[in-house]
């Protein structure tokens, strides 16, 4: 007698993306009566199947294996439970409205029963993968957007809700500071597919001030969620932008806490690219040890970019002192802290200074002085080697009185 397997409705699901990733081969335990999604595996190919079936014999576990190219295939061969047989009629002959001997008008009635059943088994199919795959993909856009994993538990479960618009809450405290977010979700007008359109962030300062701003995603990227903190502390953040057209550009980006917009939200500062802003020149002013070491410079810079209070070691005359920076765009420089997070004032940088630039102008200034040489030397030699070549003086010469007193010339 065949054993008869109910099949968990996430084993199809699974194997709907299973087809999409090119596996057509599955390994399911046949010694269960129920197959839940934990008891079925997929491979590509059939000789990887059967390696793991054979290696996975046991007194509890039995694998065999399948190969499928869609999920009524998988149906089809693997003994289910007699319920389900007859709703998917996989067997016609269950079918007390079946003809044996041949009746076209019940042929045709079982076939438009069939086809419609499956139609409608189908719609519900692509149904549950599109909601997985939409789970999934704003699983994704919540991570990267820095906002972790803590909440994907409440975006399962407002997802199954099917409500029109939703939101998400995120709390942190970063640098003793309190920061919260608001992620807003909508569902589309012409498909059940949700999207994370913006967060509104909010972060309360030392002051017990709070600032507060809404970000919006384009295509699930935009200002993450440390940037978002960087920008309500009133640091810049450097970002990959696109035009209204578009058009792709690069540019810092801060707040104005002076004036907001139409939305209430603050107006925001661009400094382009031909602004002309240099961080690397920035940094290099200083003694900044890291500087030394191209990975730990790369990370540095990477770390300035987004808005970040970095901590260096400047290393000068022997000595080495922990301080922290961060870029200004605005004012083409970085600005220091000291160990205490205590800004440091403009007329005691020069102690931290790399001496680079004193260098550089000295150089410059004798290779000009040297120019200015060659430049006045160049007459005289040029002079002298004509009259070597001649024998004589090309210039006049001095006219001698025959009077008495001094000669003229």
């Amino acid at each position: 007698m065949t054993t008869e397997h109910p099949i968990a409705d996430e084993v199809l699901d699974l194997v709907s993306i299973a087809l999409s990733k090119g596996e057509n081969y599955m390994a399911y335990n046949n010694s269960l009566y129920f197959i839940d999604k934990a008891d079925v595996h997929f491979f590509s190919t059939k000789e990887e199947a059967v390696d793991f079936a054979e290696s996975n014999l046991s007194d509890c576990d039995r694998f065999s294996v399948l190969h499928f190219k869609s999920v009524k295939d998988v149906l089809s061969q693997i003994p289910y439970g007699e319920q389900i047989s007859q709703q998917l009629n996989l067997d016609p002959d269950a079918n007390g409205l079946y003809n044996k001997d041949g009746n076209d008008f019940t042929d045709a009635l079982i076939d438009h029963f069939e086809s419609q059943q499956l139609s409608l088994f189908n719609k519900q199919l692509k149904t549950d993968v599109m909601n997985n795959e939409n789970l999934q993909y704003l699983k994704d856009n919540i991570k990267y957007m820095g906002f972790g994993e803590n909440m994907y538990r409440e975006l399962e479960r407002n997802l199954g809700e099917g409500k029109a618009e939703f939101q998400l809450h995120f709390a942190a405290e970063i640098n003793k500071k309190p920061f919260e977010a608001t992620l807003n979700f909508r569902k589309s007008d012409s498909t059940d597919m949700y999207f994370f359109n913006n967060y509104n962030a909010s972060l309360e300062k030392n002051n017990g001030e709070k600032n507060e701003q809404t970000f919006y995603l384009n295509k699930g990227k935009g200002v993450t969620a440390k940037e978002a903190y960087n920008l309500l502390d009133g640091r810049a953040v450097h970002k990959d932008l696109t035009t209204k057209e578009g058009q792709p550009y690069k540019a810092w980006i801060q707040l104005d806490f002076e004036n907001k917009d139409k939305n209430n939200n603050f107006e925001v500062k661009q400094f382009h690219e031909n602004y002309g802003y240099d961080l690397k020149a920035a940094v290099e002013k200083f003694a900044v040890a890291e500087l030394n070491d191209l990975e730990k410079a790369k990370a540095l810079m990477q770390s300035l970019e987004k808005g970040n209070v970095q901590s260096v070691t400047i290393e000068k005359d022997g000595s080495s002192h922990k301080m922290f920076m961060e870029a200004d765009p605005q004012y083409k420089k970085v600005t220091m802290y000291d160990s205490n997070m205590k800004m440091v004032a403009k007329e005691s940088l020069e102690q931290y200074k790399s001496g680079i630039d004193k260098g550089s102008k000295e150089v410059k200034a004798g290779q000009e002085n040297d120019k200015k040489k060659d430049l006045k030397q160049e007459p005289k030699a040029e002079k002298e080697k004509l009259e070597k070549k001649n024998g004589q003086s090309l210039l006049p010469k001095k006219r001698e009185s025959k009077g008495k007193g001094l000669g003229v010339s």
